[in-house]
């Protein structure tokens, strides 16, 4: 106590309600989840730039296009996020657990326009995601993230280039004039059976796979692009894309709501000589009768007790 103050201690009364303590240690348990997995994308993504030697002096200035700082940002966000919601479930802190729906009512509005915009700008869409997969093989050998991007895409998706296996003349490796011996080939990425039946990767079994005609390469190698390749994948999932992408949408609305509840301030009475704050949230100060006064006071008080 400090001297010359005389104050009351007030508390907020915590009646055991089953369904309360469910939802509570179930809000607690998924903000935990995520944020171990905002923890690793995090991870990740500073592991990717370690790795790279991203923050050298000589690569600093291209460090605005690498892919792994979009990995940085949503394992920041995501990891704060959840942090913020776990922490405000155990302690029962109310600023927390409202900044936690906000910031969860502003994710799924986001989810719900991205779709939206996805629906409506379908041409566009596929325009830009074209001129992306081009820039990606025009640098293929520049760019060790695009390399890595275009070779995970076709060897999953089992396409090559993106519209045809022919857009690799737009590389100046795989083009026909270059003096190398790559041109006129196309990666061992785009080869229908890279290791053939060994357990090395043949790197080179794409070599002059252009210079053929049409029916002896698609035997070597796949002729269709990534984008009609992409485009029969989601078509052959769109069930399964369609009830991840609700479940999930569920999830988060499911916990926003559980926040919102869990905001809810009780009536407060003066404190017993013996309470502690695991008993009841103390303020003191004798709390104002309106709802949002009290909303107040104890946002406060809350905030003083987590860092103690």
């Amino acid at each position: 106590m400090r001297r010359g103050l005389s104050y009351q201690r007030y508390c907020v009364s915590r009646p055991f309600i089953l369904t309360d303590c469910l939802l509570k240690y179930l809000l607690i348990f998924s903000n935990l989840i995520f944020s171990v997995v905002g923890l690793v994308t995090l991870a990740l993504g500073l592991w990717g730039l370690a790795e790279k030697e991203s923050l050298a002096q000589e690569k600093i200035g291209h460090i605005g296009t690498d892919p792994m700082l979009l990995f940085i940002t949503l394992g920041l966000m995501l990891s704060l996020l959840c942090l913020s919601g776990c922490v405000g479930a155990v302690r029962e802190n109310e600023c927390l657990l409202q900044a936690f729906s906000a910031g969860l009512l502003v994710l799924v509005s986001a989810q719900v326009l991205a779709a939206i915009v996805l629906y409506t700008l379908q041409g566009q869409i596929e325009g830009y995601v074209r001129s992306v997969m081009l820039t990606a093989i025009s640098r293929y050998q520049d760019d060790l993230d695009f390399r890595f991007i275009v070779d995970e895409i076709q060897t999953g998706l089992q396409c090559c280039g993106a519209d045809t296996y022919q857009d690799w003349e737009i590389n100046i490796y795989f083009n026909c004039s270059a003096p190398g011996v790559q041109a006129c080939g196309v990666p061992a990425s785009c080869c229908i059976d890279p290791l053939e039946n060994g357990t090395v990767w043949n790197s080179q079994c794409g070599l002059d796979t252009r210079l053929l005609n049409e029916f002896s390469a698609q035997s070597v190698v796949f002729l269709g692009g990534c984008l009609g390749g992409a485009a029969r994948w989601i078509e052959r999932h769109a069930g399964v894309i369609g009830t991840v992408e609700v479940v999930f949408l569920g999830v988060q609305v499911l916990l926003t709501w559980i926040a919102y509840l869990s905001c809810g301030i009780p009536l407060m009475y003066p404190a017993a000589s013996n309470s502690t704050p695991w008993d009841c949230y103390c303020t003191h100060q004798q709390p104002a009768v309106s709802h949002k006064a009290q909303g107040r006071d104890l946002c406060t008080v809350n905030l003083f007790l987590i860092m103690t």
